[in-house]
C-alpha cells in the first residue's frame, strides 16, 4: 500500500542559531480576520535540525515536518534558500 508524503513545508527565516545543530526559524503567514475581515500578520517559531551547522541568523530556508526529534523539536532543514548578507 502506498501511502502519498504529505509532509508540511515551510519558509521562513532564521531568527537563532545558537544551539548545536538546531535552529529557530520565524515564519510569518497572513490569516485574514473572522469578523472584521482585515488581514492580520502572524507569526510562528519552529525549532529545526541543522545536521552540519550550516544555517546562520538572517538565511532564508526551507523547513519540513519530521519526527519528534526532542520535546519541542519536530521539524528539519531541508535546504537554505537565500544566505544573509553580512
Amino acid at each position: 500500500m502506498s501511502r502519498t508524503d504529505t509532509r508540511k513545508v515551510r519558509m521562513g527565516r532564521v531568527s537563532s542559531s545558537k544551539m548545536e545543530k538546531t535552529v529557530v526559524v520565524t515564519v510569518d503567514r497572513l490569516v485574514r480576520h473572522p469578523l472584521y475581515g482585515k488581514t492580520i500578520k502572524r507569526r510562528s517559531k519552529l525549532y529545526a535540525h541543522d545536521e552540519e551547522n550550516q544555517c546562520h541568523e538572517g538565511d532564508i530556508v526551507r523547513v519540513v515536518e519530521t519526527r519528534p526529534l526532542s520535546r519541542t523539536k519536530c521539524w528539519r532543514v531541508v535546504e537554505i534558500i537565500k544566505k544573509a548578507s553580512v
